[in-house]
């Protein structure tokens, strides 16, 4: 049968300390890896509004119901309103453009409608 042996206070001393220099080691490995993930993310996230303003530039090209409407310069066509002031569409717009860091003339809005509480 083994027996146990005590370690002695040095001993335990160093088995903590590489213990420790272990797990910070590993932490520092993982932000690295965390750091070339997002670099090679926000390369491809930079790459990708590139293809959006084509999507968009195609969008006032079709008929406003109104002819007697004209878009603002910059705007991507008309909205659908329902249950919402236009102040209320407008803060909800504004939000939305913040969030996504996204000027908001390169965003399409189609409807905003309130959703009621049951």
């Amino acid at each position: 049968m083994a027996t146990l042996e005590h370690m002695s206070l040095a001993d335990s001393l160093l088995v903590s300390l590489l213990g420790i220099c272990v797990v910070f080691f590993v932490l520092i490995l993982i932000s690295f890896f965390i750091r070339i993930i997002s670099k090679i993310l926000s390369v491809g996230a930079k790459k990708a509004p590139a293809a959006a303003p084509v999507a968009a530039s195609a969008a006032p090209a079709a008929p406003a119901a109104d002819p007697n409407k004209v878009p603002a310069p910059g705007s991507l066509g008309e909205i659908k309103l329902f249950d919402v002031d236009d102040q209320t569409a407008a803060m909800v717009m504004a939000i939305v453009a913040d969030e996504l860091k996204a000027p908001l003339n390169e965003l399409r809005f189609i409807s905003i409608k309130e959703r009621k509480k049951d």
